[in-house]
């Protein structure tokens, strides 16, 4: 008798549960939309005005102070997204004084914001784009102190993002990190190092210094280049080989950096 009255209780609580999943997910789904332009289009990137980004590192380098210290893991995630922005050395110059201007006592966070609402209009996605880009630098660390946290809610309040859309943004950044860590990010840690290696590059280069030296590369190994010269078959073969691994160490680079 008890349990037949369980049952009833259980499909309940299971299809609660279903329903409840099922929201969440297709929350997800239009959540993942909103921000997935940045990786997929690289042609966005080239619209994000001037003030987006002055703004985006001055308050990467207040919230990163506002702790009392900028860790070496903030500031590497930092550089990261200079060039993943593709900011070429000029810009990467001005970022880096945006960045040491944030740090500075009396930053104007909450003017600053507001100039990104701004110049950010009714794209929806520009707005969760730079609160995404300040929470890859904070969470770089290990934790997120009360202050950062207080900053952030400030951010999204003038941004009009809710606390729902901050929390998925926050534990889907959290995730991507600790699949870094994982034995699979290993790994595909390992394959982006090869890429980078491949072509004779280090992670700091720049996007216009990877192009390079993929066109240099494929000038040099590509056998239409070597036929002049009637080269031996394991020559030729070799060529093929070295062709097929910069072309495809420049696919994997250019798809993680928005290369254009």
């Amino acid at each position: 008798m008890r349990d037949t009255m369980r049952q009833p209780m259980f499909l309940g609580k299971t299809l609660a549960l279903l329903a409840l999943a099922l929201v969440a997910y297709q929350f997800y789904r239009g959540f993942r939309k909103s921000v997935r332009t940045f990786e997929q289009d690289g042609a966005y990137i080239d619209r994000l005005p001037d003030e987006f980004v002055r703004a985006l590192f001055g308050c990467m380098g207040h919230l990163s102070k506002s702790d009392g210290r900028v860790s070496e893991d903030e500031i590497r995630a930092a550089r990261l997204i200079m060039h993943r922005l593709g900011l070429n050395p000029a810009m990467v110059r001005r970022a880096i004084g945006w960045f040491d201007d944030g740090k500075r006592p009396g930053f104007p966070l909450v003017q600053t914001v507001r100039e990104v609402r701004r110049v950010s209009g009714r794209s929806t996605s520009k707005r969760i784009l730079f609160l995404r880009l300040l929470l890859e630098v904070v969470l770089a660390k290990d934790a997120l102190k009360k202050e950062e946290r207080a900053m952030l809610w400030t951010i999204c309040s003038e941004l009009d993002i809710g606390r729902v859309e901050f929390a998925q943004l926050e534990a889907m950044i959290r995730a991507q990190k600790g699949f870094k860590r994982s034995p699979a990010g290993n790994a595909d840690a390992a394959r982006l190092r090869a890429a980078y290696e491949a072509l004779g590059v280090t992670v700091e280069a720049s996007n216009a210094d990877i192009k390079t030296a993929y066109r240099r590369l494929m000038n040099k190994n590509h056998p239409d280049k070597i036929a002049g010269s009637n080269p031996e078959a394991d020559v030729v073969a070799e060529a093929e080989r070295r062709t097929r691994e910069v072309r495809s160490a420049y696919e994997m680079l250019k798809a993680r950096r928005s290369i254009r």
